[in-house]
């Protein structure tokens, strides 16, 4: 990583922000290599929940954010995360039916924009968030995914824009202990798959944060 004359970190990233627990503590925790923060609005049940607290610290961190919309993933691809909360299958995700809220090759195309809006602002690397909790049922989070997508947009790009995702080998506890060390909270984050006014509590999200918090003492039980 380059270094700024006063010897600074230089911001050179672009940050994939949804606006729950795992990138909200990527943007604190790399905050002063981040120049841009993208997110995506496509059309899932909980992005209008996300986006307000994806605004919100950025806003607080003072670092630039774009929203841009995606709708043509909710207008031609198949997942229950686009169909409403009704659709939501409830469970942990190691159970099968947790498999219907995966978007097909949703993390591809976002990198793909993120990487077109790197190199036109001349930055190096984007950002994302995906941990070890994803790989069993996102194929676009896994390791050998985060190695091809870095390699294609090496070799895509002149400015040869390389794909950073620091907490590829970490589990969500461990990404919620790393929270807690910054400060953040979590009440300022959103991860419940059905985007109603309150967390349903049952969902795959919400499980996994309910762990996640336990684990790093950050869990009040209601």
């Amino acid at each position: 990583m380059k270094q700024t004359d006063d010897n600074k970190p230089q911001k050179d990233c672009v940050l994939i922000l949804s606006g729950g627990m795992d990138s909200t503590t990527l943007l604190y925790d790399y905050q002063d290599r981040i120049a841009l923060v993208l997110t995506f609005d496509y059309g899932a049940n909980h992005n209008a929940r996300e986006i307000p607290f994806a605004q919100l610290h950025c806003q607080r961190l003072g670092i630039r954010h774009l929203v841009i919309p995606l709708k043509f993933i909710s207008d031609y691809f198949e997942s229950s995360l686009l169909q409403g909360a009704e659709a939501i299958p409830e469970g942990h995700y190691e159970d099968d039916n947790m498999r219907s809220t995966v978007v097909p090759f949703r993390n591809g195309i976002m990198l793909s924009v993120a990487v077109g809006i790197a190199e036109s602002n001349h930055l190096k690397y984007v950002m994302m968030a995906n941990h070890g909790g994803d790989h069993a049922i996102y194929p676009d989070c896994r390791p050998s995914f985060v190695e091809a997508f870095d390699q294609a947009a090496q070799a895509g790009t002149y400015e040869g824009v390389r794909l950073l995702s620091p907490y590829v080998g970490m589990t969500k506890g461990q990404i919620a202990c790393r929270g807690k060390e910054l400060g953040i909270n979590y009440d300022e984050t959103w991860s419940c798959y059905k985007g109603g006014d309150e967390p349903c509590g049952h969902c795959g999200t919400c499980i996994e944060r309910q762990e996640a918090l336990r684990e790093a003492g950050l869990w009040s039980e209601p």
